[in-house]
Order: C-alpha cells, then structure tokens, then sequence
C-alpha cells in the first residue's frame, strides 16, 4: 500500500523550515501532499493564497511524489478524500507540541484511520516562524534566507 502524509499549513508563508519537514518526510512516505489551508482563524492573509501555491510548486517542482493544493474543509476530511493515512507535523518547540497534540487527538476522533507523524525540526530553522518572517517582510527586512523562493 502507498503511503500517502498530508502535510496542512496556512503557510502564510511557506518557510525553509516546513520545506525540510517535507524533505526528510520523503523518507518515511511514498507521497505527500503538502495543503494549503484557510485558516478561520485567521482573518485575513499576508500573502495570497495563489502566490504560495505558485511559490511551493516552484520550490519542489523537481519532485513528482509532492502535490500541492489548497483545501477548505476538515484536514481529517480532507485526508480521507485523498487517500492519506498520515498527517505530517513539525514541532520546534514545547508550545507547538501542545498545539498539534490537541489537533492530533480531535484528528483522530474524526477520522481513526489518520496518524499523525511529528518531526523535531531541524536546529537551523528552529527559530523561524511564519508570524516572524511576515513581521520582518512588513517592514521592508530581508527574508530571502528563510525562504526557499524568491518573492
């Protein structure tokens, strides 16, 4: 059988640090997805929705076992749609793993067939976050070391 890992994320932006989650996640599955999420929780964006969409294909072009999309419903949901048995997290701290734990345990409830996989992320990017990088890229900084495209 195919192991297929979702990887959700509003990915506002998406970061060198969530591309190595996808790249040392080629090791463990046959496929990822990685899926661009709407976030209810967030308002309003920093980057488009396509912009990203455009940036990561570009990033992983040269991979044919990485899709990526955009999706609006339940990740759990989501994931039973598209055949993914595993949901692929990274965690740079304490604080995220509470996080996701909370959203792995309801993840589970709603679909059983879903584990979720965490990975430690890598020391060199432990220090960058998504709200940090569109701080810095507000006001006018440079945040082509953290990114893996160019905007």
């Amino acid at each position: 059988m195919k192991r297929i890992a979702l990887f959700p994320g509003s990915f506002d932006p998406f970061t060198k640090g969530h591309e190595d989650i996808v790249l040392r996640g080629l090791k463990l599955f046959d496929e990822i997805i990685v899926a661009i999420g709407y976030n209810s929780g967030k308002s309003v964006r920093y980057f488009e929705i396509e912009l990203m969409l455009d940036c990561i294909r570009k990033t992983f072009a040269g991979y044919p076992n990485i899709k990526v999309v955009t999706f609006s419903e339940l990740t759990a949901e989501f994931a039973r749609k598209n055949g993914a048995q595993y949901l692929l997290r990274g965690l740079r701290n304490t604080t995220d793993f509470e996080y996701e734990n909370s959203i792995a345990q309801v993840n589970r409830y709603l679909n059983a067939e879903l584990e979720s996989v965490f990975l430690i992320t890598s020391p060199q990017f432990a220090s960058i976050s998504s709200s940090i990088i569109r701080e810095v890229h507000r006001y006018k900084g440079d945040v082509t070391s953290f990114l893996p495209y160019k905007l």
